[in-house]
């Protein structure tokens, strides 16, 4: 992926900031704890079980699991929608994607993207002396207005959509244009070599928080990291070195990429003025079988609005507050992690609305801490409202997905076949007992099911409904090129 030249720049700079480091001026411990440095991990197509905290083989994320034991483990924590530009509109705004017009994941032929109104993470930390910086992918949006550095972000070093939507997509290589690599708002290559991305954008978050730390600035660093998204692969040092297989390699180097930067944090003297949080864009991409993850044993995967396609691994680490080995089990979404971190550093709430809310009393383990939503929604493409959860229930509306329920899996980089005729009722579960949303129960319990869809009823007047031809009232536009109008694709690639 680079040069040798470029090799040799990046050992110089590590050498410069790291002696650096050592004189840096230090913020006060006030500061530190009302203002911690805050590093966003969010990993694409990781599936739940894909750590060993949560069922993966023992050895495949050593670093995680360590995380995991020195934090807190959000273990009913979802992304807002099981594909890509959707997952990350709601992580980096607060509100669900279709409040904000985004759906589906977003194609280099497409022309809109995250609107300028909207307040992201990076402007919230920004407008609070925050140095900003976000690495890897991007995916709200490729043109420059909608890029990171137009939205908060100081500096952005990474490829704006999916590594499939290039030639090194294996099933439609002739389909896409060539992959660009970005830094800044500048192309600086075409269709790098993606052995690379997990070690080369992790280096550049690490480079910035050394700068950032030189300079005493509390920094805010979200590292969108592409693995483990098809087409997957891993450096020649990961290579196989699992013993598993090339997936277990790129999570194994996934992993030891957080532990390098943690490394980083501790050898800087910051680790305890640092909340680090690690999630997933969506559950695993099934029909890729030895190429894909785990969903842990939950129903389905990315693409669905069953468990196993929303409900993703989610670790928040802060030693300086946060109890160390609390598994929270009260659900949280992407959605809340905007307003956490505003309640952390007291600062002002987006002026438009959004949908998440704050977690705290649940990262701080306050005794009897509750989810703050008496409801949580799911929609699908392009505003399909197609499951909800309140409390222990999860209520499916009808609607058709995908499946790969008695297929063939794919195999070395090459998707199986989905089975797309596969359709759900007004189906209820309870995930307390049923995380697999095997048992449906709407018939045994016809007054909930009612008071369900009675609440479900409110929320499509005010975000809408595609299923039942519903507009929603809030909803806002995305951002969008002038005189183009091009409709949004749920998916990157069709599997076969």
């Amino acid at each position: 992926m680079r040069s040798a030249f470029a090799r040799v720049v990046s050992l110089v700079s590590i050498v410069l900031t790291a002696a650096c480091a050592g004189t840096a001026p230090r913020r006060s411990a006030d500061d530190a704890r009302t203002r911690p440095n805050l590093v966003v991990i969010y990993a694409d197509d990781l599936g739940y079980g894909d750590l060993g905290c949560q069922g993966a083989p023992a050895g495949s994320t050593p670093n995680l699991d360590r995380l995991a034991a020195e934090g807190v483990r959000l273990s009913h924590f979802y992304s807002a929608q099981p594909v890509c530009s959707a997952s990350r509109a709601a992580l980096l705004t607060g509100c669900y994607p279709n409040r904000i017009g985004i759906a589906g994941a977003l194609g280099p032929s497409q022309r809109i993207g995250i609107a300028d109104d909207e307040t992201t993470l990076a402007e919230l930390c920004r407008a609070q002396g925050y140095a900003t910086a976000a690495f890897g992918k991007w995916h709200l949006g490729h043109l420059p207005q909608f890029l990171p550095t137009r939205h908060g972000f100081d500096e952005y070093f990474g490829i704006p959509y999916s590594n499939d939507m290039g030639p090194a997509n294996r099933v439609h290589p002739d389909r896409w244009p060539p992959l660009p690599l970005i830094e800044g708002e500048t192309t600086i290559a075409h269709d790098p070599d993606q052995a690379g991305f997990t070690g080369e954008f992790t280096q550049r978050a690490i480079r910035f928080m050394r700068r950032a730390h030189a300079e005493a600035r509390p920094f805010f660093v979200y590292l969108a990291q592409p693995m483990p998204h098809t087409p997957i692969a891993a450096s020649a040092a990961f290579a196989g070195r699992s013993g598993r297989g090339l997936y277990a390699d790129v999570i194994l180097e996934l992993d030891a990429a957080v532990g390098t930067l943690v490394h980083t944090l501790e050898e800087l003297g910051i680790r305890d003025d640092t909340l680090l949080v690690f999630a997933s864009d969506n559950g695993p991409w099934l029909s890729f079988g030895d190429h894909a993850g785990s969903s842990g044993g939950l129903r389905e995967g990315k693409g669905t609005t069953f468990e196993g396609g929303v409900r993703v691994p989610c670790i928040w680490s802060w030693p300086a507050r946060f109890p160390r080995g609390l598994v929270q089990d009260e659900p949280a979404m992407t959605i809340d992690v905007l307003p956490t971190l505003a309640a952390l550093l007291r600062a002002p709430l987006p002026a438009l609305p959004i949908d998440g809310a704050s977690i705290l009393p649940l990262l701080d383990g306050d005794p009897g801490a509750r989810s703050p939503h008496e409801e949580l929604f799911f929609w699908y493409h392009a505003g399909d409202l197609e499951a909800m959860r309140a409390g222990r229930w999860k209520l499916h509306f009808p609607h058709g997905y995908r499946t790969m329920q008695g297929r063939e899996p794919g195999r070395d980089g090459l998707p199986g076949s989905y089975d797309d005729r596969a359709r759900i009722g007004l189906a209820l579960f309870d995930l307390t007992t049923d995380p697999g949303e095997r048992h449906d129960l709407a018939a045994a319990r016809p007054e909930l099911v009612a008071e369900l869809v009675a609440r479900a009823d409110r929320m499509r007047a005010r975000l809408g409904d595609r299923l039942t031809k519903t507009d929603g009232r809030e909803c806002r536009a995305p951002g969008r090129a002038p005189e183009t109008s091009v409709e949004t694709r749920s998916e990157p690639m069709k599997s076969k």
